[in-house]
């Protein structure tokens, strides 16, 4: 028991291991919406952009989440209305929107050779760079928004899986997808600390993978993404500190690890499916 203590002596440990508690629960909880839309590249391309908006930000001397959640929300928006406006599909709007941002932060980091080490954090993650107040932040960006999908689970659940119908009915869609962006870039800027620009799309994809081999049902689907992102979160941080490895490199390798073992239970349960439909036969 005292070994499983040890690592809560220390601040840093702490305050990093309930971020990545809450940012591993609050992935899994926006990424079965992702993966039942499809929409597994936009995670990766707005998390690159937050990272142009983080490096402006310090460059202007402003606070990181003011920066970047303006610069992130203003990126989710513009994306959903050059999609929706324009011919351009959403994956190219995408790809051009974000690497560009991404680019401009990348040439700024250039010109401004300073910071460029603090800019490692924020690519590769960095529990050491977790604070009381980065806890408060992530807490209550979780609760925002498990509060307004409760609210809006119908309207979230009918624009993911027939929007065309979900508009006949009167819901938004256009809105509700400019919300879940909003939501979305949120959680990837409170969870960059921890998880770095370059591992956060992972960690969106991989427990709504997971949950999708392993169930049918949606409700179950969006809890057992939660649950493994927070527990992945959880135990990675644990792993990271006994291992001496980055910890969100960490996390994203264990929750590859459950999706192999998801992965070969669902095998194995079809062929067993299988072979029982051919002895009925």
């Amino acid at each position: 028991m005292s070994l499983l203590l040890e690592p809560f002596q220390f601040e840093f440990f702490r305050n990093g291991t309930m971020t990545a508690l809450l940012a591993g629960g609050l992935c899994g909880m926006l990424g079965v919406y992702i993966v039942l839309r499809g929409m597994s590249y936009i995670g990766h391309g707005l998390s690159h952009a937050i990272f142009g908006g983080a490096v402006v930000s310090f460059v202007l001397q402003w606070n990181f989440y003011v920066g970047a959640g303006i610069w992130g929300f203003a990126t989710a928006v513009l994306i959903n209305q050059t999609a929706r406006r324009t011919r351009i599909g959403a994956d190219a709007a995408i790809g051009v929107i974000t690497t560009a941002s991404f680019a401009l932060g990348v040439a700024l980091i250039s010109r401004y050779r300073s910071f460029t080490q603090s800019f490692d954090a924020a690519l590769f993650g960095n529990i050491l760079g977790v604070r009381p107040e980065d806890v408060l932040v992530v807490g209550l960006v979780t609760l925002l928004v498990s509060v307004t999908i409760f609210f809006s689970y119908k309207r979230f659940l009918f624009t993911t899986f027939d929007p065309d119908v979900a508009q006949v009915y009167g819901v938004s869609t256009e809105w509700m997808d400019t919300l879940f962006s909003l939501l979305l870039a949120a959680a990837l800027i409170v969870s960059m600390q921890i998880l770095g620009v370059t591992l956060i799309a992972a960690a969106l994809v991989i427990p709504a993978i997971t949950a999708r081999l392993l169930t049918d049902s949606f409700s179950r689907m969006l809890l057992l993404s939660v649950t493994i992102g927070a527990l992945c979160g959880l135990v990675g941080m644990y792993l990271s500190y006994y291992i001496d490895v980055a910890s969100g490199a960490t996390i994203v390798l264990l929750q590859s690890s459950i999706f192999v073992v998801a992965l070969v239970i669902s095998v194995v349960r079809r062929q067993a499916e299988q072979r029982l439909a051919h002895t009925h036969i």
